[in-house]
């Protein structure tokens, strides 16, 4: 599967973003997707999951209650919505496929596969 992020800018804290990520090559349904997170000079992280299903999230909690994944099979899509976003989400945002993930399950680990980032910007 290739994966690619989009959607990624400049944006006020305290405003919203919603990323993008289109996969191609295998229908996205067959694999558990996630988001995750590099800022400069940090490593990268957990930011959420999503099962096949799209009926059980898992999200890290930093982004809990701000953050919603989502996912849309038909269209091969999946998406993060992002709310009330801070300085410290700034960060390039990358999408990750899990081959390995069963129809209802959610994982933060495992991710096989994964897109070019995009950067989120979060001005103070």
């Amino acid at each position: 599967v290739q994966l690619q992020a989009s959607g990624g800018g400049l944006v006020q804290a305290g405003g919203s973003l919603r990323l993008s990520c289109a996969a191609s090559r295998r229908t996205v349904s067959n694999y558990g997707m996630g988001w995750f997170r590099q800022a400069a000079g940090k490593e990268r992280e957990f930011v959420s999951a999503i099962s096949r299903s799209g009926g059980n999230t898992l999200y890290a909690d930093s982004v809990k209650g701000r953050f919603t994944i989502s996912r849309d099979n038909t269209k091969n899509m999946v998406y993060l919505q992002m709310h009330s976003l801070k300085p410290e989400d700034t960060a390039t945002y990358y999408c990750a496929a899990d081959q390995a993930s069963k129809w209802d399950s959610v994982s933060r680990r495992g991710f096989d596969y994964w897109g070019q980032g995009t950067q989120v910007t979060v001005s103070s």
